[in-house]
C-alpha cells in the first residue's frame, strides 16, 4: 500500500514589510514576537483534534501523532531557522476534562522572519502537486471595533468566588489557587482579525503575539522553548500595576519587589517548573532570585530557567510535562484544579492552556494563553469571549484580586475598543 508522506520546502525570500498582510483576515494563523515569527498563507492543510481519552492526555496523542508525520517527512530547509522547515501551530485545552478542543493546525504554507533573514515554505502531501495558492498580501478590512460586558462570572461573583478559595486555603486544602473571570461580547461579522493581532503584536513587542484557530492574545509568560537541545522557561508569578508617574511607578516596583505574598507564590511557580522538567533534562538551572518584567501596564516577577533536553523528547512532549504550571493553576495542582472547577462557573477552554508552534525536529515555542479572547463565528456576529485571572493565597484580598484583572484585561478591551 502506497501512504502518502509530507513534502517539505523552506527558500529564503526579499524582506516582508509584514508578516500579517498575507495572513487569513477572517482566520488569522501568527505566532510574532518583537517583529519576528512565522504566519500562515492560504489554505489549511490538516487540522488535528484528538477526542478526549481516559488513558492519555490530548497533548500527548498530539505529541505521538506530530512525531510520526515528522519523521516521514520529506524536508528541503536550507534556512534552519526556529520556525522554518516542516511547522503547525498548536492551541491546547487548560484542563482535558473541557469541551473545548485541542488543536494542532497544520499550513500549506508560511512566511517567516529572523531578524533580517525571511523565508517562505511550502508543505504538501506527496502524491499532490506543488499547489497553485497564491503568495500574496491581502489588504487589510475597514477599522473595527467590539465592547466586552460581565460574562458567567460577574464582578461581585468573582470576588465572592476569591473568599471561597481563601476558606479552603484556610482549611488547608491547597496553598495556592488561580482564580479567572470572562467577559464577553461581540463584533461585527467580517472583522479583519489581523487588525487585533497587529495592535496587540505592536502595542505590547515583548509578549509573545498569537492567533491560532479562533485564539488571539499576547501573552508575557513563556511556557517553554526548544531550541537545538536547549529547554528556556519563563516563570511569571506575582504582579503589581504600573504606577501613574515616574515615582509611583519605584514605588509599585519596590513593593513587588519586597511583597512577602508574591515572593512566596513566585517561588510556588519556579519550584512547579522545576520539578516537572528535572526528569527530561540533562542539565537545568533557574536565576536565585527573580528579575522584574516591565510591561506597558504592570510588573511581573520573573525567573528564567535553562536546560539541555534529553535524548528524544520534543517540545510537545515538555508542553504536556509543565502544563498547568502553579503560576495558571495553583498549587498542590490537583486540588488547584478541582478547585477551579469547583469556584469558576464557566469551562476555560483554551485561556491559559498552551499555544505556539512545533518544528519536525521537536523544535518549538509555546506560551500560556493568557491577555487573550477566543472568537468564535456565529450568524450575523462574531462571539467574543476574554478571560483574565489572579493568584489567590493565603492573605488575599477579593477587591485587590478583582482589580488586578482589570489590569490584565486592559490589553484586550484597549485593542478591540
Amino acid at each position: 500500500m502506497h501512504t502518502t508522506h509530507l513534502v517539505v520546502e523552506t527558500r529564503e525570500i526579499d524582506p516582508v514589510e509584514d508578516l500579517l498582510a498575507y495572513a487569513d483576515p477572517a482566520r488569522p494563523l501568527a505566532w510574532l514576537r518583537r517583529g519576528d515569527g512565522i504566519v500562515a498563507v492560504g489554505e489549511t492543510l490538516a487540522e488535528i483534534r484528538p477526542p478526549a481519552r481516559a488513558d492519555e492526555s490530548r497533548t500527548a496523542t498530539l505529541a505521538t501523532v506530530w512525531r510520526a508525520m515528522a519523521a516521514q517527512a520529506e524536508i528541503s530547509d536550507p534556512v534552519g531557522l526556529p520556525g522554518s522547515g516542516l511547522v503547525a501551530f498548536g492551541a491546547f485545552t487548560f484542563d482535558e476534562a473541557s469541551d473545548a478542543d485541542s488543536v494542532l493546525v497544520l499550513p500549506t504554507q508560511v512566511v517567516g522572519r529572523h531578524g533580517d533573514r525571511f523565508w517562505r515554505t511550502t508543505i504538501r502531501h506527496s502524491g499532490n502537486p506543488q499547489s497553485d495558492d497564491r503568495f500574496a498580501t491581502q489588504p487589510y478590512g475597514p477599522h473595527w471595533a467590539g465592547t466586552l460586558g460581565p460574562g458567567a462570572q460577574s464582578p461581585q461573583g468573582y470576588q465572592d468566588s476569591v473568599r471561597r478559595a481563601l476558606t479552603r486555603i484556610a482549611d488547608g486544602e491547597l496553598s495556592k489557587v488561580v482564580l479567572a473571570r470572562d467577559l464577553t461580547g461581540s463584533i461585527p461579522a467580517g472583522s479583519d482579525l489581523r487588525r487585533l493581532v497587529r495592535e496587540l503584536s505592536t502595542g505590547y513587542p515583548d509578549t509573545w503575539a498569537f492567533a491560532v484557530d479562533g485564539l488571539i492574545g499576547a501573552s508575557p509568560e513563556t511556557l517553554v522553548t526548544v531550541h537545538d537541545g536547549t529547554v528556556t522557561a519563563r516563570v511569571l508569578a506575582g504582579t503589581i500595576g504600573r504606577g501613574a508617574d515616574a515615582d509611583a511607578d519605584t514605588a509599585a516596583s519596590a513593593h513587588l519587589a519586597s511583597s512577602t505574598k508574591d515572593l512566596d507564590e513566585h517561588q510556588y511557580a519556579v519550584q512547579s517548573v522545576l520539578s516537572s522538567l528535572r526528569s527530561h533534562t540533562r542539565v537545568l538551572a533557574a536565576s536565585e532570585q527573580p528579575f522584574l518584567l516591565k510591561l506597558p501596564n504592570l510588573f511581573h516577577l520573573a525567573t528564567d530557567v535553562e536546560g539541555e533536553l534529553a535524548d528524544g523528547e520534543s517540545a510537545l512532549d515538555l508542553v504536556g510535562v509543565l502544563h498547568p504550571t502553579a503560576a495558571v493553576a495553583g498549587t498542590p495542582t490537583p486540588s488547584a484544579i478541582a478547585a477551579i472547577r469547583d469556584l469558576e462557573p464557566f469551562d476555560r477552554g483554551r485561556y491559559a492552556g498552551p499555544v505556539g508552534w512545533v518544528d519536525a525536529a521537536g523544535n518549538g515555542e509555546w506560551a500560556i494563553a493568557l491577555r487573550c479572547a477566543q472568537f468564535t463565528a456565529g450568524r450575523g456576529e462574531i462571539g467574543v469571549t476574554a478571560y483574565a485571572g489572579a493568584g489567590i493565597v493565603a492573605g488575599s484580598d477579593p477587591e485587590s484580586e478583582l482589580l488586578e484583572t482589570r489590569v490584565k484585561f486592559r490589553p484586550l478591551v484597549d485593542a478591540l475598543a
